[in-house]
């Protein structure tokens, strides 16, 4: 039987759009009739588990027949698993991802923003690293270092040295490696001089530590609007609509199909149309 591939959403700063980036590859997976789990190994803040908790609540009281992941949750008391010795997380979690690797076409792991062994662990056994980070050099410096002065590259940064140990520990273990896309998420319309340094400071780095880059999501209402009730922009419909579709909505669910584009799962994954405008 063929494993599930492991896709890791992972940036050590919180706010770069990892649970809003996982939930709809998730979606958009769940409707190309995929089987896919999920891992939260945010212990403490757990978005994803209360986004799913959100969706089955939404879907029983609006009699919708929305398709949903399995969940594997590393213990019925998170926070408590967060404050106990990392052994113990370690073990559930292995634990966990035996099951999903067994039992689905992918697993999506959502990591917390920060280092910890459960994230670390996670890193080292994806098929792909999947980085969101904000259209800024506050959120560049964990991936690269730059000149004061002169802003030009200088050297990887921490969290790029994790994902370089992350695929010294595959190719050592399974004799296979990682594929790393970095999504620049919440597109300025605006400061294009600053986009352009950071663009080219991105592209510098993507050549010397080895990842792909790809568009992430704008700083759009729908995404912040859909969130209380368990849904993505994949979900809308005749029969799902919480909230007034509007043209905006449509160019959501654009983006969300250049991601899946740049993620290399657009063979696997069918187109998504709005199904009424």
């Amino acid at each position: 039987m063929a494993q599930a591939r492991v896709i890791v959403l992972g940036n050590e700063k919180g706010g770069a759009g990892k649970s809003t980036i996982a939930i709809h590859v998730v979606a958009a997976l769940l409707y190309s009739g995929a089987k896919v789990s999920v891992i939260d190994l945010d212990l403490r803040q757990q978005s994803m588990g209360h986004f799913l908790a959100s969706r089955r609540a939404w879907s029983d009281s609006a009699g919708a027949n929305l398709p949903m992941p399995t969940e594997f949750k590393l213990a019925p008391d998170t926070v408590r698993l967060a404050a106990a010795e990392p052994a113990e997380g370690l073990a559930r979690l292995e634990e966990a991802m035996a099951g999903a690797l067994a039992s689905s076409d992918y697993l999506i792991i959502d990591t917390p923003g920060g280092d910890t062994p459960l994230s670390r662990s996670a890193h080292g056994q994806a098929d792909m690293i999947v980085t969101p980070m904000n259209d800024s050099f506050v959120d560049f410096d964990l991936l690269g270092r730059i000149d004061p002065i002169t802003l030009e590259l200088k050297q990887p940064s921490i969290y790029s040295e994790t994902v370089w140990e992350s695929r010294k520990i595959k190719a050592a273990t399974r004799g296979s490696t990682i594929d790393w896309i970095v999504l620049r998420n919440r597109l300025a319309t605006t400061e294009a001089r600053n986009r352009k340094r950071l663009e080219e400071r991105m592209s510098a780095l993507a050549r010397r530590v080895g990842f792909r880059m790809g568009p992430g999501l704008r700083d759009r209402v729908i995404y912040r609007e859909l969130f209380p009730f368990g849904l993505t922009v994949a979900d809308l419909s005749p029969t799902v609509r919480p909230v007034p579709v509007a043209l905006s909505h449509v160019a959501a669910r654009q983006e969300l199909r250049a991601i899946i584009q740049a993620l290399g799962l657009s063979a696997d994954v069918a187109e998504l149309e709005l199904a009424a405008s």
